[in-house]
């Protein structure tokens, strides 16, 4: 009990900071995604106290985040915002079956650039869906494309309301303003507050213009701890939920990692997908939307002094306390506020440092983000994903299927006289007696033809060459077979080849499948060390020439 109230004293502040800002935001976001408001604080409270209670982060804050926005709003707008809930209960099962398969240890299998430039267009998606609420415009038709919309909305730009402009375009540049002064006052917060007072001033004829305001979109907007979700459940939407889920657990263990580094202590991994896994289900039944970590709001409990997991179940409580009393009073904020809440948003998830560091050294990273982003706006966010992840394997396998390769060329009485490495073969100006060709990586169907080439084309001026395969890590049947393929190669021009330095997980398959083995072993050709094979021709061999 006395850590309870010394955890509850250390955290209070950070705990009551994160909700006066996860209230404007949760509404935001939520309106973003097509819901009603009152389901974004459903979800900032459901979804935010479980995780909070069972995940395996002490400051990760979860709710309503932008990286999830796009997919919701697209989701919603082709299929209804009544089935979110279930959508959000789908998308929590399938993150509890990835915590049950261990999945979050292959979600290394997507690119930085992917997730980069999903997000990047995501950011994309929820600034251009604010074009009506930031030009005032009203009453323009809806189709099911999200590029469809944003071309409606330009097309109705004469009847762009400029008081309504002006004042996004106000509260906008004050959002970056407050961001570049302090990071301890969140600026959504006071500016959601003004915002609150101007529309209540043109609500109430005291000011000479006219806002638009969220309770002009949203007329219900009292407070409940719940609302009964439509449990409508179909097939259509496993391919949304799966990409939900992947997103979430993605954000989430992002955010823990960041978290981590801030405060140098470690999360557990395991627990915090269980954890969300759990939060989205809760949530989902309580009529919420999808939720996961949000790392500004992580970041803010952060630095305002957060120790414990308590300051995350104190900002629930304080979110259900601020609701129950003044929720009502944000009917007032104008719909150009919250599109200058959702654009900052937005900014704020596009960080310029990874694009530089893909330009400067992955540029065709770069290029692969660019395509996500522009795929995730113009078509659809679940084809940018997958579309992505599917170019940059191609990429990545056509990489390995060269075959890393690294060789040494030996006189007898001299040793080395040449080097090579790498994938591509350079001119050897000097021939030599003996060959020493290490295999790197590995030896599979993916590459092996590019040593089996390399072997037919080149590499005829040896009278020895020696297979070192002490860096291959891996080889399978197709591996095996090329192998035997090279050392046909070779003996048919009438050089003599050696096989060395082979591991015990190489040894296991070659002693059963290949024939190219079982016959140097015979001839006591195969030798475990490299150097016992150079010393078997005669060749010099320097003290530091070679590493076992």
């Amino acid at each position: 009990m006395k850590i309870l109230k010394e955890n509850i004293k250390r955290n209070i502040k950070s705990g009551l900071t994160v909700s006066l800002i996860s209230i404007p935001l949760a509404i935001s976001l939520a309106v973003a995604s097509g819901a009603n408001p009152v389901a974004g604080i459903i979800t900032a409270i459901w979804a935010g106290l479980i995780a909070a209670l069972l995940g395996g982060s002490h400051f990760n804050i979860v709710g309503p985040t932008g990286a999830l926005s796009g997919i919701i709003a697209t989701y919603a707008l082709l299929h209804g915002a009544s089935n979110l809930p279930m959508l959000t209960i789908v998308a929590g099962v399938i993150i509890l079956i990835a915590y049950i398969v261990k999945l979050e240890r292959y979600l290394i299998l997507i690119p930085a650039s992917v997730i980069h430039g999903f997000t990047l267009g995501v950011a994309f998606i929820i600034g251009l869906g604010q074009l009506n609420f930031a030009l005032g415009l009203q009453n323009i038709s809806q189709h099911e494309s999200f590029s469809a919309n944003v071309f409606e909305s330009i097309k109705h730009l004469n009847s762009i309301s400029w008081v309504t402009f002006g004042t996004f375009i106000l509260f906008l540049i004050g959002l970056l303003i407050f961001k570049r002064i302090t990071t301890k006052v969140p600026g959504a917060m006071v500016l959601a507050l003004v915002g609150i007072i101007l529309g209540y001033l043109s609500d109430a004829h005291i000011v000479s213009f006219s806002l638009q305001t969220l309770g002009s979109k949203f007329h219900d907007l009292s407070f409940h701890f719940f609302e009964l979700p439509h449990l409508g459940f179909s097939f259509f939407m496993f391919n949304t939920a799966a990409v939900v889920a992947l997103i979430a657990i993605l954000e989430t263990l992002l955010s823990a990692k960041i978290a981590d580094g801030m405060t140098h202590t470690k999360h557990n991994q395991r627990k915090e997908v269980l954890g969300l896994g759990i939060a989205n289900i809760v949530s989902g039944l309580a009529g919420g939307i999808p939720a996961t970590a949000a790392l500004a709001r992580t970041s803010l409990n952060i630095k305002t002094g957060a120790t414990h997991r308590v300051s995350a179940i104190i900002s629930v409580i304080g979110v259900v306390i601020i609701s129950l009393f003044f929720l009502g009073y944000f009917k007032y904020i104008p719909l150009a506020v919250i599109a200058a809440i959702l654009v900052f948003v937005a900014i704020q998830m596009v960080e310029r440092k990874h694009y530089n560091k893909l330009w400067r050294y992955e540029k065709t990273g770069f290029f692969i983000a660019l395509f996500v982003a522009f795929i995730t706006v113009i078509v659809d966010p679940v084809i940018g994903i997958l579309l992505g992840v599917a170019i940059s394997l191609l990429i990545f396998i056509d990489r390995i299927s060269h075959g890393h390769f690294e060789l040494r060329i030996n006189k007898f009485e001299k040793g080395i006289i040449d080097y090579d490495s790498g994938v591509k073969l350079k001119e050897i100006k000097e021939n030599g007696d003996v060959l020493l060709y290490s295999f790197r990586g590995k030896l599979c169907y993916i590459n092996s033809r590019a040593h089996v080439e390399r072997f037919e084309t080149n590499l005829t001026k040896y009278k020895h060459i020696i297979l070192r395969l002490r860096g291959v890590h891996f080889i399978d049947t197709d591996g095996v077979e090329a192998l035997d393929e090279i050392i046909d190669t070779i003996e048919a021009r009438g050089q003599q080849v050696i096989l060395s330095g082979i591991s015990q997980n190489s040894l296991n398959l070659l002693e059963q499948l290949s024939s190219g083995y079982k016959k140097l072993k015979e001839k006591g050709l195969v030798f475990d060390k490299s150097e016992q094979a150079l010393s078997f021709l005669g060749v010099l061999i320097h003290p530091i020439s070679l590493k076992q």
